[in-house]
């Protein structure tokens, strides 16, 4: 379906779109620069300061699904803007946080609301852009925000922190989503909700947030508590426990939370899974070699910010215009899969990253290969995801796909680090420099990343079918209404 506004507002819908897109990605990684500053502003303990980050991943990753349903039974405009004031409103406490339950609080309240415009918001690009060719050059912004706002966090981070203050780094956030509000609710169409408005399933709500919140917190806290501990042990399978309570409820309610036969929908079901492996691979590109820039070549976190520029300006080439070509000219399954499999390489170049590395010969050619790869993968896997499902659950569709992306990038980032953590140990242990099993540990969390996006290559290039013919049935019906209306 489309809205009737003329193009030149729906591309300015969706420039505005994205940069309320563009905060919540930010917001994952922003602080990580700042922590040390806030730790000592406000007194935080080595162990309470995880809970600046945490706080945000808990609510983030559990109340995506319920947020995307939400939007469909009650409008995606309507969610969209309420999550961007939630947000906002957020965003200013953190800034203004002179103690540390404020804060916390605050970031927690951020991620919530976070998830509901993440939720939301791929569902309004969706359906405000119904063409294949225009769909696929929208999907190739958001793709490319979604894929760029990390790196791009950590540079406006040590700016921020660097010339005026770690306050800044949240604060920066209010007139930016002010001036979303104010220009949405000129550009985004009220429209109607898609789906019929009947009681939400609360029972499954229930279930499968309280499920993933517990998984996230079990995942954050393992390296800490010990991934074989009683208490992770336990953590997990509770969160085990209530997603298979979670799936009874769905297969026996009358309008659940997340019709079960969605993943019956080879497309939706393959791209998920591809999700959770991208999602780790992609997390331990980021997080694994800016630690590798900063804790052993000594990079300062302005130059870390500055070392993934070259992925970035890649990455802004294909995802805004060449990537949406290739997904016309070879459908979803082709590009989709040889951009995992250059990402995969690119994260094979840094395991031979040596502990006195220079950026030409060793940091700049996994960047480049990164940025190509996630650049050419990005735009498809999120077509793919979104491509065979009806309009009225297109808001569940893209809260699932967010989830899975959420949830592989915390657990594969969390197992990596505690395997890198436990690599470092032992190499130390034997008498070698704390560089050099700083590296070796590196090395090995890059190694299964390499995997994780080759085994997702794979797995797009075996099942992922190239066409999307459910998604372009839509389509046409939506065009032949809007020619049917208009004459």
């Amino acid at each position: 379906m489309t809205h009737g506004i003329d193009e030149r507002k729906r591309w300015l819908a969706l420039t505005l779109l994205c940069f309320g897109v563009l905060m919540i990605v930010l917001d994952t990684t922003i602080v990580n620069v700042a922590l040390p500053s806030i730790r000592a502003d406000l007194r935080f303990t080595e162990t309470s300061l995880v809970w600046v980050v945490n706080a945000y991943m808990l609510t983030f990753g559990g109340f995506l699904l319920l947020g995307g349903r939400l939007g469909d039974l009650f409008g995606h405009r309507k969610l969209f803007l309420l999550g961007i004031t939630l947000f906002t409103m957020a965003s200013a406490a953190c800034g203004l946080a002179n103690s540390q339950a404020l804060l916390i609080v605050a970031r927690a309240i951020q991620g919530l609301a976070g998830a509901v415009v993440s939720a939301v918001s791929l569902s309004l690009i969706m359906n405000l852009f119904t063409s294949p060719a225009e769909r696929a050059k929208a999907m190739g912004v958001y793709g490319f925000v979604c894929a760029s706002g990390g790196s791009i966090g950590v540079l406006l981070g040590g700016l921020l922190t660097s010339t005026l203050s770690w306050h800044w780094i949240f604060l920066v956030n209010v007139p930016i989503g002010i001036g979303v509000y104010v220009a949405c609710l000129a550009l985004l169409p009220a429209g109607r909700p898609l789906a019929q408005r009947t009681k939400l399933d609360v029972a499954g709500a229930f279930s499968v947030t309280a499920s993933l919140m517990l998984a996230v917190y079990a995942i954050v806290h393992g390296n800490e508590a010990g991934w074989t501990s009683p208490q992770t042990l336990s953590q997990l399978g509770i969160a085990i426990a209530l997603m298979l309570a979670f799936l009874v409820v769905e297969s026996r309610v009358a309008h659940p939370l997340m019709p079960l036969r969605m993943f019956a929908l080879r497309n939706v079901a393959t791209a998920n899974v591809v999700g959770v492996l991208w999602a780790a691979a992609m997390f331990a590109w980021f997080f694994i070699s800016a630690l590798y820039l900063q804790r052993v070549l000594n990079y300062s976190a302005m130059k870390v910010g500055l070392a993934f520029l070259p992925a970035n300006i890649i990455m802004a080439v294909f995802s805004l215009g060449l990537s949406a070509k290739l997904v016309m000219r070879f459908g979803i399954r082709a590009p989709l899969s040889v951009g995992l499999l250059i990402a995969a390489l690119g994260l094979a170049s840094f395991v031979r990253a040596p502990v006195d590395g220079s950026f030409a010969m060793h940091v700049l050619p996994g960047m480049l290969l990164l940025g190509l790869g996630a650049g050419v993968a990005f735009n498809p896997v999120l077509l793919a995801a979104m491509s065979d499902v009806a309009p009225d659950e297109s808001g569940l569709a893209s809260g699932v796909v967010n989830t899975s992306f959420m949830m592989g990038g915390a657990l594969g980032l969390a197992i990596l680090a505690s395997l890198a953590a436990a690599r470092t140990d032992r190499l130390a242990s034997t008498g070698a420099t704390l560089n050099a099993a700083l590296n070796g540990g590196y090395h090995l969390a890059f190694l299964l990343g390499a995997i994780a996006a080759t085994i997702a290559a794979v797995l797009a290039g075996v099942f992922m079918r190239t066409r999307a013919p459910q998604a372009a049935h839509h389509s046409d019906k939506a065009e032949q209404s809007v020619s049917s209306a208009s004459r």
